[in-house]
């Protein structure tokens, strides 16, 4: 296959500020580092990924516990199934205290916090590490997440995402509300900023009302990237509007092709360059120097997982109580109407299990919930992994990958030592940073 030498493959990494990664079983790992309370466990990630010439790294959040399996935290606690989520702005700040070039994302819910705050937040971030820093944009899953911050159910999904529409409307002109060459910094005048370039916002919607300016300038990037992850018809519509870095599950590449060209077709409906969007698939590697090792590694990675975790991580993102019905027995049209999580993941269910009434047991073989059959899985020697990542991007099913750590922080170690080289010289994958922001590294226009 003729390699574009106009693209260059991206590359991110998928953190948890938690016990484990997304692969819940991870924690078991005996090679997992288990000091995810320390500071330097991440900054250790952080500056891993930069020798890697990573574009970013972004760290996923929940706002509550697991708790919807049985209507208990108990087993999820005993497992460790994601019950530890520390706030992520101390670890994006060291993350970045640690790097000069690495890109760092943190995931901020539309539902539960308010534009002024988050546009602050990420300003200031932006601005302290001179623009580099990326928004996940999520709208939250659950019920026990809407509990925890005084709702007793969470919003139904299009509503989640009619509201975040207004959401991100409210923070774009919060973050214009500086000009870029507002501040002076004038002693001799002691005129410190123009007024004429500072602006009230003044945005009274159905759900937020903000009278602005922010008390931040400009960030360094205009706005941080837009990481989000819409999969579901309304999730698409919203990431061709304000999407930037889609970060997507799919099992093969000729469906994240489909996605790729539909979301590069509405963005351009929206108005928008289809160049402005770039698509990276989550996936799980597992290398070693020769196909032996690699399917040793593989072999011990995948006995970690167990059922519990996957039932307690289905229930928590489709916002339903899973433990209610045995296993094997075909859920009813009511009851998959009744899940207002994740509806992509709901889709793929369906579709992937060939029944529109899909049992408890296809949901955990079919979504691959806490094992490693979630994502695509690249394993075997470099040279092979490369070959399975470079087919996907080729031939244009993706842009780029988002890394998702087997065990912490060897994932991380082994795909930089091994994988990188091999993609640096198919010349596919770039050789160094680029001076600049994120968005520039990414090939993004500063808005």
């Amino acid at each position: 296959m003729a390699k574009n030498s106009d693209r260059n493959m991206l590359l991110v990494a998928f953190l948890q500020a938690s016990n484990c990664s997304n692969y819940t079983g991870s924690w078991r790992h005996p090679d997992t580092d288990s000091a995810f309370m320390n500071l330097e466990f991440y900054q250790n990630i952080a500056t891993t990924l930069e020798r890697g010439k990573f574009h970013l790294a972004f760290v996923d959040d929940r706002l509550a516990m697991p708790s919807r399996f049985g209507d208990s935290f108990e087993g999820a606690v005993e497992h460790g199934i994601r019950v530890v989520k520390l706030d992520l702005v101390p670890i994006i700040t060291a993350m970045g205290l640690a790097t000069k070039h690495l890109g760092l994302g943190a995931t901020y819910s539309t539902t539960y916090y308010s534009p002024y705050h988050v546009a602050r937040l990420f300003a200031s971030l932006d601005h302290f590490t001179q623009g580099r820093s990326a928004w996940n944009v999520v709208t939250s899953l659950n019920d026990s997440e809407a509990q925890n911050f005084g709702v007793q159910e969470h919003l139904d999904h299009d509503d989640r995402y009619d509201a975040a529409d207004e959401f991100l409307q409210a923070t774009a002109m919060l973050w214009e509300s500086w000009e870029d060459n507002a501040v002076l910094l004038d002693k001799h005048t002691g005129k410190f900023a123009d007024p004429d370039k500072v602006h009230r916002v003044d945005h009274t919607g159905d759900r937020f009302q903000v009278r602005g300016p922010l008390t931040v300038p400009r960030p360094p990037q205009g706005k941080p990237v837009a990481i989000q992850a819409g999969q579901s018809e309304r999730g698409r519509r919203f990431a061709a509007q304000w999407g930037e870095l889609l970060f997507v599950i799919y099992p093969t590449p000729e469906s994240c092709k489909a996605y790729r060209d539909d979301l590069r077709n509405r963005a351009e409906s929206a108005g928008r360059s289809p160049d402005s969007v770039r698509v990276a698939p989550a996936v799980y590697v597992v290398v070693d120097e020769t196909e032996e090792k690699a399917r040793r590694k593989l072999e011990q990675i995948e006995g970690l997982a167990n059922q519990t975790d996957s039932l307690t991580l289905l229930s928590e993102v489709f916002n339903y109580d899973f433990s209610q019905h045995p296993i094997d027995d075909p859920l009813s049209e009511d009851i998959l109407a009744s899940m207002t999580g994740l509806r992509g993941f709901l889709d793929r269910v369906v579709e992937l299990s060939g029944t529109p009434n899909p049992s408890v047991n296809d949901f955990i073989k079919y979504s691959g919930r806490g094992t490693l059959r979630e994502l695509p899985l690249f394993t075997g020697t470099p040279v092979q992994v490369a070959d399975q990542m470079e087919t996907w991007f080729l031939s244009e099913a993706c842009d780029g990958f988002v890394l998702a750590a087997t065990h912490m922080p060897g994932a991380y170690e082994d795909f930089v030592n091994l994988v990188v080289p091999e993609l640096q010289r198919r010349g596919i994958y770039r050789q160094d940073y680029i001076e600049g922001t994120l968005r520039d590294n990414l090939g993004f226009v500063r808005p």
